[in-house]
Formats: structure tokens, C-alpha cells, sequence
């Protein structure tokens, strides 16, 4: 693997994805035919991890998988996308992790998830590999492994380093855990409405949004991905926005993963923020073009054709 030794850690959920593509969602109590049936290699975790691992990147990522057929197509995606996983626990008394997905015309996604082997990564788990994880640089994490591991996990991190970077999907309230340790908060649009109670359906309102939840959890920046519309930083000084790029959207799962693990990257390359920000929009947009989660991952030939191909005089 290229990239620095020890530069960036995923903790988080391993999933397969079981996606059905619809014209439209059923309403409660119907039935709506669907178009196809695939399965993908998911859970936001390992996609974060593919994500930096295709962009060439040394990336580790750590978790739970159950000993069945799942576990090894989830593996195998990890293999050859250039991602370490070698402190993967493996649960012999539980399934690896599922997630039930919906896609419609709009390329626009509706998600259910079981934990399975994700319920297992628990304070046990956290102490053995703790020693490790304090030695990388960047430590990408999610809402899809136990909110007590999460908590544990920052309260015992040395105070600067690794700068992590939560990404707070699937919603819930962040009280419980020590958000001051958060080098980077990254919602989307509706996540931050419902971390915050405000509007997010115009840029005052993410404006807002992003303000309140800097004061309320003391992290010193939100990042609120906004699909089509780019991205909004605020740093607890200025509020910014990154425009996105224009695409045809064909299925919107896993481009907040994209972006995270592409951000990531770009940051243990010692870009600046903006600048990784840019990068980030450019492998979200390339995920919506494709359907899947991990498959949907860009290159770093595809990522660096697309930016060129966009920004030709640089």
C-alpha cells in the first residue's frame, strides 16, 4: 500500500448490503414491484476504509464480521481495495452485520440495518486494539458500532492525536459522548436537522445548524455534506461553501463514504481543509454515478481523470 505508515484507522460497521431498486417506496401496508436485486460489500466503516484504500492511501480498518459467507465477501472487497485487516474481530456466535436498502429513480436511498457482529465491538474490544489505534494520524469513525464503545474509545485517546473525524450517520443525540475530543464533525443535510433541531432546507438554516452544533459539542468545525450542493464548512469563525459537482445520479448509497475516507486522505497528504473538501465533493459525485457501496468506491486514476478533466489549468 502507498501513502505514510500508520495514516489513517476506520473504526466501524461492516455490512452486507442487500440493495433493491424501485420506482418508487410502497406506503405502509403496500407492495411495490421491485426493478432488480443486488448485493453489495457495505457498512460505513469498511466503505470509509475502501475509500481510502483505492485512493492509495495506508488504511486500517477495525471492527466486527461474523464467521459466514457475508464475512468473506466483505473481506475480499477489503483485500483488493488495499485495506488492512488484520485486528478484525471475527464472532462465531453472530452474523456479520446486514443492511436492507432501497434505491429509487432518483438514485435517492431509504436504509434499515441489524448489527449483528457490529453490536460486538465493545469495550473489550476497544482495550485490545487501543494500543494500536493511538499511533495513526487520522481515526475515521461512524454511529454504527455501540455508543458506549464510542464513548470509551475517546475518553482513553491521548488528547491530540490520532484528529478524528465522526461521521454521525445514522443520527443520534452526540450527549453521551466527549465531542470536544472531535477533531471534525461531517452531517449531512439531514442529519444535522435532526442533530440540532433546525431547517436545513436552505443555506441559512445549515448556516445556523452547523453554528449550533459547534456550541454544543465544542468540536472546532462541522462539516455538512449537501449531495448536489457541495458542502458547508464552519470552523467556529467563518462560514464557507464548496460547490459540488454536476452528475447523473444513479444511486446516492455510500457518497457520504466517499467523501469521508476521500477527506481523510487528502488531509494525511497535508492538504489544507478547503482544498481536501474539493477532492471530497469530486469522489461523491463519482459514487452517485453507480450503483453500490464499495464498488461505487473511485480509483485514484478516476478521481485525479475527473478533477483534470474539470480543472484543466491545474
Amino acid at each position: 500500500m502507498g501513502g505514510s505508515v500508520k495514516s489513517i484507522a476506520v473504526l466501524g460497521s461492516l455490512n452486507v448490503d442487500l440493495v433493491v431498486q424501485m420506482n418508487r417506496y410502497p406506503n405502509p401496508g403496500e407492495t411495490v414491484v421491485g426493478k432488480s436485486f443486488a448485493q453489495f460489500s457495505g457498512g460505513k466503516g469498511a466503505n470509509q476504509a475502501v475509500a481510502c484504500g483505492r485512493l492509495d492511501a495506508s488504511v486500517s480498518m477495525y471492527g466486527a464480521v461474523g464467521k459466514d459467507i457475508y464475512a468473506s465477501k466483505l473481506l475480499q472487497s477489503l483485500k483488493e481495495s488495499n485495506v488492512n485487516y488484520n485486528d478484525l474481530q471475527h464472532c462465531t456466535d453472530t452474523f456479520t452485520g446486514m443492511a436492507h436498502i432501497w434505491v429509487d429513480t432518483n438514485g435517492e436511498n431509504s436504509i434499515a440495518l441489524v448489527a449483528g457482529a457490529n453490536g460486538r465491538v465493545d469495550r473489550e474490544y476497544i482495550e485490545a486494539v487501543l494500543p494500536k489505534l493511538k499511533d495513526y494520524a487520522w481515526l475515521l469513525l461512524q454511529l454504527e458500532i455501540p455508543m458506549d464503545s464510542m464513548r470509551y474509545l475517546l475518553e482513553k485517546l491521548p488528547p491530540e492525536s490520532p484528529k478524528v473525524i465522526l461521521d454521525p450517520a445514522p443520527a443520534k443525540p452526540l450527549e453521551q459522548l466527549p465531542t470536544r475530543r472531535l477533531w471534525l464533525i461531517t452531517p449531512n443535510e439531514h442529519e444535522l436537522q435532526t442533530l440540532t433541531a433546525i431547517s436545513t432546507v436552505d443555506i441559512d438554516g445549515i448556516q445556523k445548524a452547523c453554528r449550533d452544533l459547534i456550541e454544543k459539542s465544542g468540536t472546532r468545525a462541522v462539516l455538512c455534506k449537501a449531495g448536489s450542493r457541495g458542502a458547508f464548512l464552519d470552523d467556529g469563525h467563518r462560514f464557507q461553501h464548496f460547490p459540488g459537482f454536476e452528475v447523473r445520479p444513479v444511486d446516492s448509497t455510500a457518497a457520504g463514504d466517499a467523501f469521508n475516507g476521500t477527506l481523510a486522505v487528502a488531509l494525511a497528504q497535508n492538504k489544507s481543509l478547503p482544498e481536501a473538501i474539493g477532492m471530497a465533493n469530486a469522489a461523491g459525485a463519482l459514487c452517485v454515478t453507480r450503483p453500490g457501496a464499495q464498488q461505487s468506491m473511485p480509483w485514484r486514476k478516476e478521481l485525479d481523470d475527473f478533477l483534470n478533466a474539470r480543472n484543466p489549468n491545474k
